[in-house]
């Protein structure tokens, strides 16, 4: 990475957008080391970006402004984080029954591990997780119909929803463009949102895997209150005190 004395502020400002936007999100005293300068010139350059809408600040730092992306861009985002929450994940698939698993990439990697699993049914509105889980021939995926959203490649609309309303789960595996403390989970699709309420509707637990740059953040569509929420999985130690706003309503892994 280039100097302070080289690098100028457009060029600097490229290099943290570049930053959020391949890890998800970055701190103020990472930045400061990365980029060779003071933190209080990554504060200044932060603001900047935010009034441009170009990302989301947070305490100590910035996230990337969620919106509906292709699932193969979101698959190389956070990829850490994701196997993180993925091996946590794997203690609560059930050994049998049906599970509901949603279009994102961070439940994805966490299905992984529910492939290959005689006596699991697995149904979801994404074709990526679907080819993945269906991949392996002990493992019965089911695709659920509907429109493709061209923004994200999942299926959705009033088919998606009847048809993932069609079976009972023994537990349904999310994700959420942001999770706060007072609204709960958000989305940046309304029409995505739709679908996750109706296979939690037909779920015994519903089981949120979500990485630490989503917490605290809105989204555009209101979809679970945190006492709709039986379990969330980060990447964090579950003592973090970033996890301190959610640690009485849901049970933290």
């Amino acid at each position: 990475m280039a100097t302070s004395s080289t690098l100028r502020g457009e060029e600097r400002r490229a290099a943290i957008l570049a930053t959020i936007d391949r890890d998800g999100s970055a701190q103020i005293d990472e930045l400061a080391r990365l980029l060779d300068v003071s933190e209080m010139t990554v504060r200044r350059d932060l603001d900047d970006l935010e009034s441009d809408g170009m990302l989301r600040r947070v305490r100590g730092g910035a996230v990337a402004l969620e919106g509906p992306r292709k699932f193969g861009e979101r698959r190389l985002m956070r990829t850490r984080a994701k196997q993180t929450i993925a091996a946590k994940a794997a203690g609560l698939i059930p050994a049998a029954g049906a599970v509901a698993v949603d279009a994102s990439s961070t439940v994805g990697t966490a299905a992984g591990a529910m492939r290959g699993r005689k006596g699991l049914i697995i149904a979801t509105n994404s074709y990526e997780n679907f080819s993945m889980l269906n991949a392996t021939a002990d493992t019965t995926a089911i695709l659920i119909g509907g429109e493709q959203d061209p923004a994200t490649g999942s299926f959705v609309g009033r088919l998606a929803c009847d048809a993932a309303e069609s079976m009972l789960y023994q537990a349904f595996f999310t994700s959420a463009s942001a999770l706060h403390p007072v609204h709960g989970t958000s989305e940046a699709s309304l029409a995505e949102s739709q679908v996750k309420r109706a296979f939690a509707a037909r779920s015994a637990r519903t089981v949120l895997c979500i990485d630490s740059s989503k917490l605290d953040g809105v989204a555009v569509a209101a979809t679970f209150a945190l006492d709709e929420i039986d379990t969330v999985i980060t990447e964090l130690d579950p003592a973090d005190a970033r996890l301190d706003a959610y640690r009485s309503h849901v049970q933290l892994l």
